[in-house]
């Protein structure tokens, strides 16, 4: 089976050119910046006022899992692996940062972790397989806080500190899609900051080293707030200012050593801020696509030229495939991206 990149152009605009993306209907007007893809009939998504919900028929219908006692949390992130695990992290400072775990498909919910430290905020959650996982947040005592299981979430450990460069001053992570830690391989792992930078470990998460990107970073509000990765080497990294969301300009980075060096594309970049980027997993020519409130962009050639996909906002997004990406937002907003399935000769 050959897949063109006519055809990857068509897959993006399926329906029209202004805008491509398939509204679906949530059941909900909480903001969402949550979502997990599994299958084309399995996703989950989450966000404010404790929401969490989960689609088994492809998005046709979306039914709210309830967390006990969780009205007050925000949900940031969530990782699915089937119709019934998943794991959502919500953020906050203190006991506010919390993860939670279900393996009945959101009939019940074990809170799998409570953030003991009063000073401490979760930022993402990222798994390499349902017992292999970390946890992001912002620097306590000076240094990102990396939290760990081997175990599905029956425990979790704090890294050794010493396994962690140094914070510069002011800097965190932006907690805007919970793609601003992702994973890969067998130990790979990544996380993005507010000064630009991005930290890199290919043990598990035990040991860092941290490396600059040209994206901007010149306000509280700038830096890098997602990656994306589809091998090793090969990354990407999206931001910008969140208070400029139509401000574009230095928004994206490349690697091609997996993260150790960083440099611009040579063309054309997304139009604002973007808080959220996925590669798109089975495609020929590795397409990528981002999503940011002022609207969402694609790239056919591993992010060397964005160009423009449609004006609706998002703040996340990922994809399981061809044909299968969804994107979330504000006022519970679901979208899903439907195009054409290839042929066989």
């Amino acid at each position: 089976m050959c897949i063109t990149i006519l055809f990857l152009v068509c897959l993006l605009f399926p329906e029209s050119p202004s805008d491509p993306w398939i509204a679906q209907e949530s059941g909900t007007t909480h903001r969402l910046r949550g979502i997990s893809v599994v299958t084309d009939q399995i996703a989950w998504a989450s966000g404010a006022g404790g929401t969490i919900l989960r689609t088994v028929d492809g998005g046709n219908t979306w039914e709210r899992k309830t967390v006990p006692d969780a009205d007050l949390l925000d949900f940031r992130d969530i990782q699915a692996f089937d119709a019934n695990r998943a794991y959502a992290l919500a953020i906050g400072l203190g006991a506010s940062s919390q993860i939670v775990k279900t393996t009945d498909g959101g009939t019940s919910w074990n809170r799998s972790f409570i953030n003991p430290d009063h000073d401490g905020f979760f930022d993402a959650l990222a798994f390499w397989d349902a017992d292999h996982g970390l946890v992001l947040g912002d620097p306590v005592g000076g240094r990102f806080v990396i939290l760990t299981t081997n175990d599905g979430g029956s425990s979790w450990s704090r890294i050794d500190s010493i396994g962690m460069p140094e914070a510069l001053p002011g800097e965190g992570a932006f907690a805007a899609s919970g793609t601003c830690l992702v994973v890969l391989g067998p130990d790979h792992a990544w996380f993005g900051t507010s000064r630009g930078r991005v930290f890199r470990s290919s043990d598990r998460g035990q040991t860092w080293t941290v490396h600059q990107t040209p994206i901007r970073a010149d306000s509280p509000s700038a830096g890098v707030f997602s990656l994306s990765f589809r091998d090793t080497d090969h990354g990407v990294a999206l931001g910008g200012d969140f208070e400029q969301p139509d401000q574009p300009g230095q928004s994206v980075a490349l690697t091609s050593d997996g993260g150790r060096s960083w440099r611009l594309p040579r063309g054309a970049e997304p139009g604002g801020y973007r808080s959220a980027v996925v590669v798109i997993p089975g495609t020929e020519h590795p397409s990528l696509i981002t999503v940011g409130p002022s609207g969402s962009d694609h790239s056919l050639d591993q992010g060397e030229t964005w160009t423009p996909l449609g004006n609706t906002g998002f703040h996340a997004v990922d994809a399981a495939g061809l044909n299968l990406v969804w994107a979330v937002g504000e006022d519970g907003r679901i979208s899903r991206l439907l195009g054409v399935r290839p042929t066989t000769p």
